[in-house]
C-alpha cells in the first residue's frame, strides 16, 4: 500500500485548493451563512465547471471516471476550506451509488444533471426506529405494480434541495433502496440545521408510492448490500472532510500563537502550548493515516468494513481533541464570530456526530470483533 498520492491525485488537489482558496473566504462565508440554504450555489457552479462533480462518475454519464479517493482529495480540501458545498451528500450519498448499482434509465438521468451542478442528491441512512443500517424499520409493501414506503427517517442532509433521496425499506423480499422524490406526495419533511449550518430533515413517509422504475439497480432484496457499501464509504468521506478541518485548525491556530504576545514573548514559546499543539498535530497523522487505509481498500473494492469503521473513530474522537485544543489556544477570540476559527470548531463537532459518535463507532468495533475476532 502506497500513500504516495498519483499524478493525477495532486493535480486534482491543486485544482480544488486553487478554486477553493480564491473563491473562499471570511466574507463570502458569512453571506451564505446569513441564508436559508447554506449552499455557495456560484461555487458549486465552478466546481461543476471544473468536472469536479464528476470525479468518480464513469465517462459514459459525463464524468471523470476516477475512483473513491479522488473524492477524498476532494473532500479533504472543502475541509481545509470549510466551503458550504454538498460534495458529501450529492457525490458520496448519491452519486457514487447511482453510479456502481443504478440501472441504465436512473444513471442517464440522475447522473449527467448532477455533474452539470444542476441537481442535487442524498440518502438516508438513519432510521427511526431501527438502530441497524442493515435492517431499517421503515417498510416498503407492494401495491399494484409499484410499492408504498411508510417509515421515519432521521438527519437527511439538503433532502429539501435534492432531486432524489436513496432510501432504504424493508420489504417482503429483503431490503431495497428506492430513489425517492422529497416533494412527491406522502413526504413531509421537518427542517432543522447541524451545528455548521448544514440543513438536515427528519423525513417522514406515509403511502409514499414509487415505482419499480425508482428501485436502485431495478432489483428487489439486494438493498442491505447497496446500503452497506454506501455507508462505508460515507464513514469514509466524513473522516476525509474532518482531515482537512483539523489540519487548516492547526495551521490557523500554530499561526495565531506565534504571533499573540504575552508577557513579552509569544504564547507559542510556552511548553503547555507547544504539547498541545504537537498532540494536535499526532492527532492529524493518525487520522490521515487510518483514512487513506479505508480509502485505498474502498478503491479497490476490498473488504473495509472494519477500516471503515476506525477511520470514523479517529474523526470523531481526535477530531474533536483537535477542535477543543484550537478553540483553547485561541483563548476569547476563538468564539468571536468575526474570526474564523469558530468554523472549524462547529464544522468538527458536526462531523463528530453524523453516523455516530466515539461510543457509537466503539460499539459496531466491538461487535465486529466479537463476531469475527481481532484479525490482523
Amino acid at each position: 500500500m502506497d500513500f504516495a498520492f498519483s499524478q493525477e491525485q495532486d493535480s486534482i488537489r491543486d485544482l480544488v485548493r486553487g478554486i477553493l482558496e480564491k473563491e473562499v473566504d471570511h466574507d463570502r462565508l458569512k453571506i451564505v451563512e446569513a441564508g436559508d440554504e447554506w449552499i455557495d450555489r456560484k461555487l458549486w457552479a465552478t466546481l461543476a465547471e471544473a468536472g469536479l462533480l464528476g470525479i468518480a462518475v464513469p465517462e459514459d454519464a459525463g464524468g471523470m471516471g476516477f475512483r473513491f479517493q479522488e473524492i477524498c482529495v476532494l473532500l479533504e480540501e472543502v475541509g481545509r476550506t470549510v466551503a458550504p458545498v454538498p460534495v458529501l451528500s450529492t457525490l458520496v450519498l448519491g452519486a457514487l451509488p447511482i453510479a456502481r448499482f443504478g440501472t441504465a434509465a436512473q444513471r442517464a438521468e440522475l447522473l449527467p444533471p448532477t455533474v452539470a451542478g444542476d441537481a442535487m442528491l442524498s440518502a438516508a441512512l438513519e432510521d427511526a426506529a431501527s438502530s441497524d443500517i442493515d435492517r431499517p424499520a421503515t417498510r416498503a409493501r407492494r401495491q399494484g405494480d409499484g410499492w408504498s414506503i411508510d417509515g421515519d427517517k432521521l438527519f437527511v442532509p439538503l433532502a429539501a434541495q435534492s432531486q432524489r433521496i436513496l432510501l432504504p425499506a424493508t420489504t417482503d423480499d429483503g431490503v431495497c433502496v428506492f430513489l425517492v422524490d422529497p416533494h412527491a406526495a406522502g413526504v413531509e419533511l421537518e427542517g432543522s440545521r447541524l451545528a455548521n449550518g448544514q440543513n438536515i430533515a427528519r423525513v417522514r413517509l406515509r403511502q409514499v408510492a414509487v415505482t419499480d422504475g425508482d428501485l436502485l439497480g431495478g432489483v428487489a432484496g439486494n438493498g442491505a448490500e447497496q446500503i452497506r457499501w454506501v455507508y462505508e464509504r460515507a464513514q469514509v468521506a466524513i473522516a476525509a472532510l474532518q482531515v482537512g478541518v483539523s489540519a487548516r485548525a492547526l495551521e490557523i491556530t500554530s499561526s495565531y500563537v506565534s504571533e499573540r504576545i504575552q508577557f513579552g514573548v509569544p504564547i507559542g514559546t510556552f511548553q503547555a502550548v507547544q504539547h498541545r499543539a504537537a498532540d494536535g498535530y499526532i492527532d492529524i497523522q493518525a487520522m490521515r493515516w487510518v483514512m487513506w487505509r479505508a480509502a485505498w481498500r474502498l478503491s479497490e473494492e476490498l473488504p473495509a468494513g472494519r477500516e471503515a469503521t476506525v477511520a470514523k473513530f479517529w474523526a470523531a474522537d481526535a477530531g474533536t481533541r483537535m477542535a477543543n485544543t484550537a478553540q483553547h489556544l485561541h483563548g476569547g477570540i476563538g468564539v468571536d464570530r468575526d474570526y474564523p476559527i469558530h468554523r472549524y470548531f462547529l464544522w468538527s463537532k458536526s462531523l463528530e456526530l453524523t453516523l455516530g459518535g466515539v461510543p457509537h463507532q466503539l460499539g459496531d468495533l466491538g461487535r465486529d470483533m466479537a463476531r469475527t475476532g481481532p484479525g490482523n
